[in-house]
């Protein structure tokens, strides 16, 4: 926390920066994942261990495939209203650790770590969006759970992607249930028509390519209806970043 608050003073105020290197030496720092004391939020062993091997996945939906196929059957039959999915990791243990930290520890140093590894998964696609968003939490969620946890890994992913983000091209237009407490048959039903673009905004969706950033993509119904409200309102490619895909039960 008290190596966060650092890097934010660091930010606002470039004259303490030599200030802040030496006192930041003082401050342990250890890995999310084993604990051990590292200067980064992942260690480089974790790192290795976690999110460098090899997965064969659906260029849609990022679901993991036994064989050289691009796309999934689901995806196949019925194609989503998003063009692909970019993931970092499987949400299994030990990494989903690091989504709870964030979500409901209020852990926020751990979101640049998860964006520093989605933009490794970027690198390793052949798709690259324009732009950025993340996915909006109603007003209600927002002031219950204090940030979007969204919102917080789009910020350091859009740096080091090195593209503008939007925070407020969409809104949601209700509190929905969290998809987590549905059925899966029940989750497209409980998120259809949830997001409306800003209108001082909206022009900038027209024939951009959109990446849409989230933490974790279960079933995808979210995703794809707010793919689906882009595309509605033209835009020409929609891409999901994501740092963990639940795996297909």
């Amino acid at each position: 926390m008290l190596q966060n608050l650092l890097r934010q003073l660091n930010q606002k105020m470039p004259g303490l920066r030599l200030v802040l290197s030496g006192l930041s030496n003082l401050v342990p720092c250890q890995c999310l994942l084993c604990g051990m004391a590292n200067p980064e939020t992942i260690c480089a062993d974790c790192a290795r261990q976690f999110f460098s091997i090899p997965v064969v996945r659906c260029l849609r939906c990022a679901t993991p495939l036994n064989q050289s196929d691009r796309y999934c059957g689901q995806c196949m039959v019925h194609p989503p209203a998003f063009s692909h999915t970019i993931t970092a990791c499987d949400y299994r243990a030990p990494v989903d650790q690091l989504v709870l930290s964030l979500k409901f520890h209020h852990c926020l140093s751990a979101a640049p770590a998860l964006a520093k590894q989605i933009a490794l998964a970027v690198t390793k696609s052949e798709s690259r969006p324009e732009m950025l968003i993340p996915v909006p939490l109603s007003s209600r969620r927002l002031a219950q759970r204090g940030f979007n946890q969204s919102l917080e890994i789009a910020r350091p992913l859009a740096r080091l992607m090195h593209r503008p983000l939007f925070p407020q091209l969409l809104h949601r237009t209700r509190d929905t249930t969290p998809q987590t407490l549905l059925h899966p048959d029940q989750r497209h039903a409980n998120i259809v028509d949830a997001f409306i673009p800003d209108e001082a905004t909206k022009d900038k969706i027209r024939n951009r390519h959109i990446g849409v950033v989230d933490d974790v993509m279960t079933t995808g119904a979210t995703l794809n209806e707010i793919a689906a409200c882009l595309k509605r309102h033209g835009a020409r490619c929609v891409t999901n970043l994501v740092f963990a895909r639940t795996p297909p039960h």
